[in-house]
């Protein structure tokens, strides 16, 4: 991707660059979303184009020299290049992420002044196929949390670590990427609640329970001071190197801890996630409530993430219903 986005004229870059900007600076969007919309945007501007990435022969740039904007981006190149990426064996799933990214970037070219009308507000894609991750029992979950903490026992850091991360993923359901985020000062153990910067920037504030809290007071008693360095600020949350734990790291812990439960499916902290969500859907809590606590803007958001299962809808029709009985 790096080459073809080299490969663009400089016009069409320099409009990427500026849309990078305010993906990150304006938006506020994680480095992975940032990456992935850019590399649509890159994709569909080559394609408009003509240019392939391909290292062209004596210096001579494969974009046409007439090539000096967005004026060829219209309804009718968004669907050549959708149809294009279906040709080419894409699934549902990533087709509909590539028209919404080709939609937010032509909106955003219009406001920008780049494009005289918006052609992606009439693209259409197809719907996605949604698969919900697997997720934990509440058992399985009291056996993960029980396994974490038997590792935890014989005092090492990163085992103490470890039983935090895991305990504070499930006790929150925040992202992996939120949790890594945190920083010492955003735990009010008084209140028992966390303050997290979502997607967006955006602040929440999200409780968890005694277990969470007495795993995250050990780590930080006993476990972070043998890791820290000058480099360690005031994160959280430390690699053995003593800088803030790096998201690749946590999702590897999550994927062992969970390997030591038998029978459970593999997950990550995604899983973790989904499974808290789940579990408090189960317990009796609205989906409002639910809504907040992840930090989704949409209530739709949290219908696709989250099930009830058929046994608790039952039992709400068995207490609700007139003729349930």
């Amino acid at each position: 991707m790096a080459r073809l986005r080299a490969a663009l004229p400089r016009a069409v870059g320099r409009i990427v660059a500026d849309y990078e900007d305010h993906l990150r600076d304006e938006r506020g969007l994680s480095a992975h979303t940032v990456r992935a919309y850019v590399g649509d945007v890159v994709s569909l501007l080559a394609f408009a184009h003509g240019v392939t990435g391909v290292e062209p022969q004596d210096g001579v740039s494969d974009a046409p020299e007439h090539a000096d904007g967005l004026a060829c981006l219209d309804i009718g190149v968004l669907r050549a290049w959708l149809a294009r990426q279906r040709d080419e064996g894409r699934s549902r799933t990533t087709l509909a992420r590539r028209a919404a990214s080709a939609r937010t970037f032509s909106a955003w070219a219009h406001r920008r002044g780049l494009l005289e009308s918006d052609p992606g507000v009439r693209l259409a894609a197809p719907r996605p196929h949604r698969t919900l991750p697997g997720v934990l029992r509440t058992d399985e979950a009291e056996q993960l949390m029980r396994v974490s903490a038997t590792g935890a026992e014989e005092g090492h850091p990163v085992a103490l670590r470890d039983h935090a991360l895991i305990e504070l993923l499930y006790a929150t359901g925040v992202r992996i990427s939120e949790l890594c985020g945190l920083d010492v000062e955003d735990v009010d153990f008084d209140r028992r609640v966390v303050r997290v910067l979502g997607k967006g920037r955006k602040q929440r504030m999200v409780p968890f329970g005694l277990p969470a809290e007495r795993a995250l007071r050990t780590w930080l008693r006993h476990g972070r001071a043998s890791l820290a360095t000058a480099d360690s600020g005031a994160a959280i949350f430390l690699g053995v190197r003593g800088r803030r734990v790096d998201p690749r790291t946590a999702r590897r812990v999550v994927h062992a801890a969970v390997a030591s439960v038998p029978g459970a499916a593999d997950m990550g902290p995604h899983g973790l996630r989904h499974s808290a969500a789940t579990h408090l859907l189960e317990g009796g809590a609205d989906l409002r409530s639910v809504q907040e606590l992840l930090g989704h803007a949409t209530l739709a958001t949290t219908q696709l993430y989250t099930h009830v299962t058929v046994e608790r809808l039952k039992a709400i029709h068995d207490q609700t219903h007139p003729r349930a009985q």
